[in-house]
């Protein structure tokens, strides 16, 4: 049986007789809805809400919130609950508001390369919908995550190098206040200098300053020709230099993925794969046939310099798939490495210049660890993860993490890096936002203050109010 976090609250009578009224049956407290409403894709236990409301639409959102908002209770978005750093947990229970049901392509302009999408819509949909237009949305979080969901954790993923993250990648967007209020932010422009820049306030907000409900997004062309290509090295820092050596090559690698020989191990097992057992760079070229071409022989004869062998690079379609289908299930193959155990993940960035040395320092800090921890990340910019593979109900194991985990923060920081990359604070996180941040954090504060004054918007969660 699944262990589940308790507290003491539950949905005022009035509010859950005025849901059921607008909602009817989009609204349920069915215990097993809501389990699955609390519970996200790593570490943390379920942390159900007492309540889920599926929404249709903007004005399905206005209601839910000022309801929320009246009775003072929390409410939390959810989109397809994948986020890593206990973003849907409701640690202070209230409504989960699911918006998986807004699911709808709005509009698509082949000419203007853009698009706009309701929440619900998922990457691998919309890809698959513009699969014919010849453009496409290039980030990949790994997993089959909503549009809203990225945009309020400022999604990334493999393709960031080239591609840039949700930030460099959101246009405009809707939002419902706190007060119920709608706003319109951004445009379909490319650039604008008018005013302070709201979308990326919202942009990586987590579901604390409003709800998205719309989201204009910039497309990107379908390469001519995609390869890849797959180079192990005897050690992680030959691997990491000859990232950082291509990068200020000025060579525009689409995707440069970093697997450690534990993982690698663990994804040979799983993927059937049979890449040699050691520090492996995953890398993928876009451009016309000639340009991918001289790409990935400038890559090689750079990852020869380092010590790299082997460099192989493919052009089909089976094969790219295969290995980026066993990069994405990376998480899956290091979890059968213990089975019954759950991956606590964590992630930092640092400039790419200190990207080497921090990652072999953290290493050698969790060498000793009794279980596996894993390290990979998006070396083309200093992103790197490591997946603690533990007994959740372990306190001595979860001890020897959150210290592990603290360490590398310190460490990030200290090279003047960020305590998370793509994973977000969630409420995992907050401390460290602190360090990182200092005095910024009362602003933030302020920010939250005066757009959620009664801290309903997914309380607990990036800022301790």
């Amino acid at each position: 049986m699944t262990a589940i976090v308790s507290r003491e609250t539950g949905l005022a009578v009035g509010l859950r007789d005025k849901l059921a009224q607008r909602f009817g049956p989009r609204f349920t407290t069915l215990r097993e809805v809501c389990i699955q409403h609390g519970t996200d894709e790593f570490r943390h236990l379920p942390v159900p809400p007492d309540g889920v409301v599926f929404a249709r639409s903007t004005a399905d959102v206005v209601d839910a919130v000022t309801l929320c908002r009246r009775h003072r209770t929390p409410l939390i978005a959810y989109g397809t609950g994948t986020s890593v750093e206990g973003h849907i947990c409701a640690v202070r229970g209230g409504l989960c508001l699911d918006l998986r049901q807004m699911d709808r392509i709005l509009r698509v302009s082949q000419t203007d390369m853009d698009a706009s999408v309701e929440p619900g819509v998922t990457r691998k949909q919309l890809n698959e919908f513009l699969r014919d237009s010849g453009l496409f949305f290039p980030i990949d979080p790994g997993a089959d995550a909503s549009i809203g969901g990225m945009t309020a954790t400022r999604a990334s993923g493999t393709n960031a190098v080239r591609y840039g993250t949700m930030r460099e990648n959101v246009l405009g967007l809707t939002a419902v206040l706190a007060d119920g209020s709608v706003i319109r932010t951004g445009g379909r422009a490319r650039k604008s200098s008018a005013g302070y820049d709201l979308t990326r306030l919202f942009v990586g907000s987590e579901g604390t300053l409003g709800v998205i409900t719309e989201i204009t997004l910039k497309l990107h062309g379908i390469p001519e020709q995609i390869s890849a290509a797959v180079c192990p090295f005897a050690t992680i820092k030959d691997a990491v230099d000859t990232a950082i050596a291509a990068i200020q090559a000025g060579i525009p690698v689409a995707r440069m993925e970093l697997m450690d020989e534990t993982l690698m191990r663990a994804v040979n097992a799983y993927s059937k794969l049979d890449e040699p057992i050691s520090p492996t760079l995953f890398l993928e070229f876009h451009g016309t046939a000639a340009a991918v071409e001289e790409q990935a022989r400038n890559v090689g004869e750079i990852a020869a310099e380092f010590g790299g062998t082997t460099f192989r690079w493919a052009t089909s379609t089976e094969k790219r798939t295969a290995l980026w289908q066993a990069r994405h299930d990376a998480y899956y193959a290091a979890l059968a490495l213990r089975p019954g155990c759950r991956g606590w993940g964590t992630d930092v960035c640092v400039p790419i210049s200190r990207l080497a040395e921090c990652i072999e320092e953290t290493r050698a800090d969790i060498a000793a660890l009794p279980f596996p921890c894993p390290v990979f990340g998006h070396v083309g910019d200093g992103n790197f993860h490591i997946l603690f593979v533990v007994d959740l109900h372990n306190p001595a194991e979860m001890k020897l993490v959150e210290e592990a985990n603290s360490r590398l923060i310190k460490r990030a920081l200290a090279m003047e890096g960020t305590c998370t990359g793509e994973h977000g604070i969630g409420m995992g996180k907050i401390r460290h936002l602190e360090e990182e941040h200092g005095d910024g954090v009362r602003v933030m504060k302020m920010i939250k203050s005066l757009l959620d004054p009664e801290n309903v918007l997914n309380p607990g969660k990036v800022l301790q109010i």
